[in-house]
Formats: C-alpha cells, structure tokens, sequence
C-alpha cells in the first residue's frame, strides 16, 4: 500500500527551528544576565571580604589604653554590650556593635567571668573578650612575716587597703570560732607565707587559708620527725618552733638552737630564753628586759617555770617547724649572741660564762638561751 501524503492544512509532527534573528537575542539576553550576576557576586564578594578585613582589623588593633593598662570591674551579670558601650564612652573602642557582635558569634558572650581586671597596654579586643573569660583577675597578696605573733598578724589585715574587714573588733577567741577554730589558741597556728587573692576577699578568708597550710605543714613535719625526738606531740613541736623562730634568725643555726633547746628539757633544765618572758609580759612591756621581769612568775617565763611555754609564741616558719623536729645532735647546752645576729654555743656553764664575759657587756642577767645558773640535776 502506497504512503499517504501528509495533508497540506495539517500540523507537521516534527518541531520547527527557531528563526536566526531570535536565537541571537535569547543568546544576548542569557549571556547578559549571566554578566550581571557575576558582577553581583564579585561585587558582593569584595564588600564581604572588606567587611571582614575591617572586623580582623578591628579585633586586633591595640587598644588605644594607657602605659600602665586599665583596670576593669566586670560586675556579675554585666553583659558584653554594656562593658562595650563602657569602653566606648572612654573613647577607647570606636564600634561597640562589632566586640559584641564578634563575643556572640564565638560564644564568648555567655561564658564572661566576674571579677577586676587589669588590661595591660597593647591589648587588642581579642584580648579582652579572651581575659574575661579566662578569669585572669587582679591578684592582691597578704604576707605573714615569720616571727609576727597573732595580733601583728591582725593588726596587718586591718590595714590592707582591698581585704574586706569583717573580724575587727572581735576577740581573739571570736575570730578562731568565726574561721572555724573554736577553742584554739591563735597564736603560731597561721602559717607564713604570701597569700593572693582578688578584690572583694576577706580577712576571714586568708586567716582560713593560713591555718590549712599550718596545719598541712606542722603534719608534714612531724610525720619526718627524728625518731629520738622527746616531745609530746605536734603541738609540741609547734611552741618549740616558734620559740626558734624568735630566738635566731641564721637559717643554719636553727637546728642547732633546736638541739640546745631540746637537750635542755630533756635535762629537766629551765630554758632561760627571753621571747617566752617577754611574750608572757604582754603590751606593756617597754622594749627593756630588766631583772625584775625575768624572776615575774607567768606561764610564759623560762626562767622560773620549766618546761615549754603553754602556747606557741610567735609564727614559726617552715624552717623552724623542720628545725623543731629535726634538731641537729651535739652536746652544747648553752649559747650566747656574737651580737652580729649569730651565736656562740657552749657545752659547759662555765665555757658559757667566759663567752658571755667576751661577747657581751657586763649585764645582771644573761640574755636569751644564755643561761645564767648551772643545770638543775633532772
């Protein structure tokens, strides 16, 4: 059968090609739109990119902060926009908006830290927000020198200018109950040492701290006691030590005090030394050891009761804790000051004498660990 002829008012199956003239305008057009989006993209691009150049510029260019830095009060619950607008009303950060938008993005905003600060000179906005939250405040320090007895200690915490008062007034006996020490003694049991702390502490707070080292450190050194040492126990070691403390000040003759001191009570000896009687004369005393205050019965003189004193006298140091209960062996049992800050040491009471003769004046009764009377017999 012959094909049929396509009828010549029918529509034809295959598509028509489109006329030159209009493939050359949706070329034109397509190409068109294409150029302008790359020009938007590169456009856009470039204003990111310098936008981002400005922030990294922004967040790395020093403050414009004084020689010795800035001090900053970051207050609980301060928010980074308000210590921004802050920095900018001091005209030291120009655009607040960006630290805060910078302290959101990194999730730096929610993780600030109260406290002081001290921004040093050259730190940049990175810095800062980094400081904030590493909480790397101002650090004051308290120093209890060793030898200073409990009311120094005090009377030191009452005049330091950022420690918050809250002991003065109260007895000695109030303040140990207050730091959590009720019933003991205050004297020797506060260890010195410096001790920092941030404003807004308080003495209470560093008196607590001085006793939990004084009392690790009398532990340490008497779990390495000698093994022949005669006291009685810790608290023992500790009036020893802070008798040391005030009867020397060369670092290698406290040992060596300490032996003096510990053959003597094992002799059953007085141990004559000036600290006790002066501590036990209290605040009226003038500075002058006279006679008539050596033979004045108190708990705290040597020269008429034998024995330690009933309290530790002063704040003994590590060293002199070490010395306390590790006192070095010999057979001296007296020892005069060279007036140098040094000692001579005698085994024998009349050794003694003639070193108290050659190293002193003449004087009616012989000074601190200078016995003026033989050993009694024990």
């Amino acid at each position: 059968m012959a094909p049929t002829e396509p009828s010549s008012s029918g529509v034809s199956s295959e598509p028509q090609a489109a006329p030159p003239a209009r493939r050359s305008r949706v070329r034109s057009a397509l190409a068109a739109a294409v150029t302008l989006f790359l020009l938007a993209t590169i456009t856009l691009a470039g204003a990111v990119g310098s936008h981002v150049l400005a922030w990294r510029s922004f967040l790395d260019r020093p403050l414009p902060l004084p020689p010795e830095g800035l001090l900053v009060d970051l207050q609980a619950g301060q928010t980074v926009e308000g210590l921004a607008r802050q920095f900018q009303g001091q005209g030291l950060l120009p655009w607040p908006h960006w630290l805060s938008l910078y302290a959101r993005f990194t999730g730096a905003a929610t993780r600030l830290k109260a406290g002081e600060y001290r921004v040093p000179a050259g730190a940049t906005p990175r810095d800062l927000l980094q400081m904030l939250q590493d909480g790397r405040v101002v650090q004051y320090s308290f120093t209890i020198v060793e030898g200073w007895t409990f009311a120094q200690v005090r009377h030191a915490l009452e005049q330091h200018p950022v420690l918050k008062a809250t002991l003065a007034g109260l007895s000695p006996e109030a303040v140990m109950e207050r730091i959590g020490a009720r019933g003991v003694h205050p004297e020797g049991r506060f260890l010195p040492e410096t001790y920092h702390f941030p404003r807004g502490a308080t003495d209470a707070e560093v008196l607590r701290r001085a006793r939990r080292d004084m009392n690790a450190a009398l532990a340490s050194a008497w779990a390495g006691r000698s093994p022949t040492l005669d006291l009685k126990g810790p608290d023992e070691a500790l009036i020893l030590a802070s008798i040391i403390e005030r009867e020397t000040g060369r670092a290698e003759e406290r040992a060596r005090v300490a032996g003096v001191l510990v053959r003597r009570l094992r002799k059953g000896m007085a141990l004559q030394v000036d600290p006790t009687v002066i501590y036990g004369l209290g605040e009226p005393f003038d500075g002058n050891l006279r006679r008539e205050h050596l033979t004045r019965d108190t708990p705290y003189n040597t020269y008429v009761r034998v024995g330690l004193p009933p309290t530790p006298i002063a704040m003994p140091g590590r060293a002199s804790l070490q010395a306390a209960v590790q006192p070095e062996a010999g057979t001296a049992l007296f020892y005069v000051s060279r007036g140098d800050g040094s000692h001579h040491f005698s085994d024998t009471y009349e050794a003694h004498r003639r070193a108290v003769a050659e190293f002193q004046s003449p004087r009616a009764t012989a000074p601190a660990g200078e016995a003026s009377r033989p050993p009694r017999a024990p």
